[in-house]
């Protein structure tokens, strides 16, 4: 069932709680809990958490498969805020202290399935608790958590406030204190005998607390992070300027493409965007003899591992990854240039390219897809299109009119002149259409690939040109031919502003009385 997460078909999800969850978390809680002296739950605690707080208990779902579980409710800061046990505040763990009127989102339980782990479920139910604490306009989170490290290394560090600072100046790791900092939240106190059965954390709680950027803060916080935090309501983009260079193996490519990812993931990134055929880096693994098309159509033999490598890094690493493109014979034998979203639910979508460039059908024998589709994440539908697609404006308008407000535009070019065909028309559907659009291109030498020898490239993400966007319609740009990443924070809410009552209406000024498009593709 678990890592790889090998079906295609299943999908990793966050939903609230439902009371016919109870026998799926009760398994998951007693395989968590085993053998650390804690026991799993009950259907009796169960019941009263969901019933009480329904829209604050969440389950991370594998397929039909229970694999996360949080639990949480509402309570006043004069409470949590101080110290207490877990027994006490949690009513026995029947949220029985649940206060509808509390400022606070009091965390009673996180656990998921020890077979899944490393694809960031906790990550994801702690963003269901930020999430929900934003939607209530509470104060913040606040909980103690275990520090399971505890009893072996105490020793080592004489007292449990000296380990505590260690793991928090990161002299040393902690599974769970250490995750715990990384998602924003700050050691409040230390609370002795918070959970005696937890033998493993000497029964200690570590009092955390993750306030909430968006209400004024009650009371005296002391010195808090104030700097590099998530605008809320935003997507945030990182794109790949990705440098070509040699590989000895599908391994050392997918530690290149690995690192990326972990580093948009990082900042929190809810999409990384990789260029066209960056994957043709693969041709140097080995030294190929034939045709151009020959040697192109061989990378095609990686597209299986490219898939499951992509997936499980979008599973793992919590992100949406708009994977470029790569060669695929289709099952008539036919070669496609496609490009490959892989959403961090496990779906995935692909998109051919419409248009190969006069050099892609003659050197590659590439040839043309017939569909052009609005793809539906987490954060609203999107659009691709690769490369010289974006030079036909009937494409962009067409996935604008199926929903699309984010264009990702994978691209590939040799010299300057192609790269500003590309970027002066993406400019142009950002403004005729008012939408974002994200580019990601390749740069460096790939000699002895005939036909991707040289590259230049300069990724960017633009935005349409009014006054609520960047003054030059850019929200982030690089260097050109230099290796790197570039991130923006967008908003949806304000292109629908814009479309309503900008300085211009581009999409509400259309003539529909005299021109539109009609697809006659699939």
């Amino acid at each position: 069932m678990c890592p790889p997460f090998s079906d295609p078909d299943q999908r990793l999800f966050v939903r609230n709680a439902t009371l016919a969850d109870i026998p799926g978390i009760i398994d998951l809680s007693r395989r968590v809990y085993e053998g650390t002296g804690m026991y799993g739950y009950t259907k009796g605690p169960l019941t009263g958490q969901i019933n009480t707080f329904p829209e604050g208990q969440f389950v991370a779902m594998l397929g039909d498969t229970v694999v996360g579980y949080c639990a949480t409710f509402r309570i006043g800061g004069e409470v949590a805020l101080l110290r207490h046990d877990w027994t006490s505040i949690t009513g026995n763990g029947y949220a029985s202290r649940h206060d509808p009127e509390g400022d606070w989102l009091y965390g009673m339980e996180v656990c998921v399935d020890p077979e899944c782990r490393g694809y960031r479920i906790g990550e994801r139910l702690y963003n269901e608790r930020k999430q929900l604490c934003q939607r209530l306009n509470l104060q913040g989170v606040v909980f103690a958590g275990r520090l399971p490290t505890l009893r072996q290394r105490l020793k080592k560090f004489g007292s449990i406030e000296a380990y505590v600072e260690a793991i928090k100046a990161k002299e040393q790791r902690d599974p769970v204190l250490s995750f715990q900092l990384h998602q924003g939240f700050e050691v409040h106190d230390i609370i002795p005998h918070y959970l005696d059965a937890d033998h493993d954390s000497m029964g200690y709680g570590i009092h955390l607390v993750w306030r909430n950027p968006k209400v004024p803060q009650n009371g005296d916080a002391g010195k808090r992070k104030r700097y590099g935090q998530r605008i809320p309501d935003t997507v945030r983009i990182g794109t790949v300027q990705y440098q070509q260079r040699p590989v000895a193996s599908f391994d050392e490519f997918a530690e290149i493409v690995r690192y990326f990812v972990d580093v948009v993931a990082t900042y929190k990134g809810d999409f990384v965007v990789f260029p066209e055929l960056f994957t043709l880096q693969l041709l140097s693994i080995e030294a190929r003899k034939g045709s151009p098309a020959e040697t192109f159509a061989a990378v095609a033999h990686y597209a299986d591992r490219y898939r499951e490598l992509m997936r499980d890094l979008a599973l793992r690493h919590n992100i949406n990854i708009v994977a470029g493109s790569t060669p695929v014979r289709e099952d008539d034998g036919t070669i496609r240039n496609m490009a490959h979203v892989f959403l961090r639910d496990g779906q995935v979508f692909t998109q051919p390219k419409i248009h190969p460039t006069p050099n892609e059908a003659y050197w590659w024998n590439v040839r043309g897809g017939n569909r052009v589709n609005a793809i539906d994440t987490d954060c609203g539908p999107i659009g691709v299109l690769i490369c010289y697609d974006a030079e036909f404006p009937e494409l962009a308008r067409h996935l604008v009119d199926q929903g699309v407000s984010i264009l990702f535009v994978p691209f590939c070019t040799d010299e300057r002149q192609s790269y500003l065909r590309v970027r002066y028309c993406c400019q142009a559907r950002a403004v005729e259409n008012q939408i974002y659009v994200v580019l990601s291109g390749n740069v460096g030498n790939l000699p002895n690939v005939p036909n991707m020898e040289i590259q230049y490239g300069q990724s960017c993400i633009l935005t349409p040109c009014d006054f609520p966007f960047a003054r030059d319609g850019i929200a982030a740009d690089t260097e050109a031919n230099v290796e790197t990443v570039a991130f923006a924070d967008l908003r949806p809410e304000t292109l629908i502003t814009a479309r309503n009552s900008g300085t211009v209406k581009n999409l509400q000024d259309r003539r529909h009385d005299l021109y539109s498009v009609n697809w006659r593709g699939e």
